[in-house]
């Protein structure tokens, strides 16, 4: 009988320890995990300044053609392609034989006018020549020393010099080549690329746009010439640049008004004939509400953000953009102040979702941390 009373007593014992068991675990299985952090922007009114980003191409500062200006066999190219070359430099010798030649005969003939000239003047005061016979002399004389000029000039132009300095492109013709012989044959090219010029066009209806919210008072102007150059893998040029000015008329065929801005390039970076992106601005807006490109998603019913609704639950919210100041949206409808917009974490970010909103660090930069705690006093051993 004692041994079946402490059996029992063992098995109810046994039972109730897996019973408790099992309730532990279910506790651990059914605790909630904690909501995914999202990094959010805080919304806020601001003056900012609008800028537009135009499509441009870039091109020289200053470009001049070598071309030859006297026919004749290019014997030397005295130049190395792509390098930098200075004003008055002798690129390309072209035979000269002929020209020297030429040159030496109207001297020739100069110093023979010279000497009739020389000669008829004693007899013009003796009336042994005619007022009218030292008159022709003379001007046989000026006709010389003008064939003269015009010889020293052919002979000169067969060294063809570099009219500005700069850098020189590939050569257009190789030694040997007949040049000049019924046109200026083009030699080469010399461009200087620093600093660098940006032509670039703004729609006349977007002109006209902003007129309108200027005059209506939606906009202020500004007074700011600074301009930024975005290149074509979408890199931002380090230099900001200048507007030169601003074309008077819209082109019939673009219906858009040219532009052209100035931006220094020392080390050449920028060359001539790249397409870029010209960022400049347009008026200021003095309640615009920005938020970053990055936050900004569309769908088949228009632009959206998702925001952070004060009781921790992602919300989606419809918005409408016009403008752009720098690489943000300037939101016009939707957003009015204060909301949390979403910025990294969107792929967590779902309607109805329960996250934790992180301000935003744009820099990314890493959290400081307390300097480390000095070590203990290490114990005396007791003796």
């Amino acid at each position: 009988m004692v041994k079946s009373s402490a059996l029992a007593l063992f098995l109810l014992t046994m039972l109730s320890a897996c019973g408790s068991g099992e309730q532990a675990s279910e506790k651990g299985a059914g605790a909630a995990p904690p909501p995914p952090e999202v990094d959010v922007i805080t919304v806020t009114s601001e003056p900012v300044t609008l800028t537009q980003d135009l499509p441009g191409r870039l091109q020289a500062w200053r470009t001049a053609q070598v071309r030859a200006r006297v026919e004749g066999i290019v014997e030397k190219r005295l130049f190395t392609e792509g390098s930098d070359v200075k004003a008055g430099a002798i690129l390309f010798q072209i035979d000269a034989r002929a020209y020297q030649a030429a040159r030496d005969a109207a001297a020739a003939d100069v110093e023979a006018a010279r000497l009739v000239v020389d000669r008829y003047k004693p007899l013009l005061d003796l009336k042994a020549v005619s007022q009218q016979e030292f008159d022709a002399a003379l001007a046989r004389l000026k006709q010389a020393q003008s064939t003269l000029t015009r010889a020293k000039l052919d002979l000169e132009n067969t060294r063809a010099p570099a009219p500005i300095a700069g850098r020189i492109g590939r050569a257009m013709v190789t030694e040997g080549a007949l040049v000049g012989r019924g046109e200026a044959t083009h030699l080469a090219t010399i461009e200087q690329i620093d600093p660098i010029h940006a032509n670039f066009t703004q729609p006349g209806a977007e002109l006209l746009k902003r007129q309108a919210a200027l005059a209506a008072g939606q906009l202020k102007p500004t007074d700011s010439t600074r301009v930024e150059l975005l290149l074509e893998d979408g890199s931002l040029y380090p230099s900001p640049g200048k507007i030169l000015f601003s074309d008077l008329a819209v082109e019939a065929a673009t219906g858009a008004v040219g532009l052209r801005a100035e931006f220094p390039n020392p080390d050449h970076r920028l060359l001539p004939g790249m397409f870029v992106r010209v960022r400049f601005p347009t008026a200021v807006d003095e309640t615009a509400v920005r938020v970053p490109q990055r936050a900004v998603q569309g769908g088949p019913q228009g632009q959206f953000v998702m925001v952070v609704a004060p009781d921790g639950k992602v919300a989606t919210q419809p918005i409408k953009t016009e403008n752009m100041a720098g690489a943000d949206f300037l939101v016009s409808a939707g957003l009015k102040g204060g909301e949390q917009v979403i910025v990294n974490g969107l792929q967590k970010a779902r309607p109805g979702v329960t996250v934790k909103a992180v301000p935003w660090n744009p820099q990314g930069a890493p959290p400081v941390s307390p300097p480390p705690a000095p070590p203990p006093a290490a114990a005396k051993k007791e003796g």
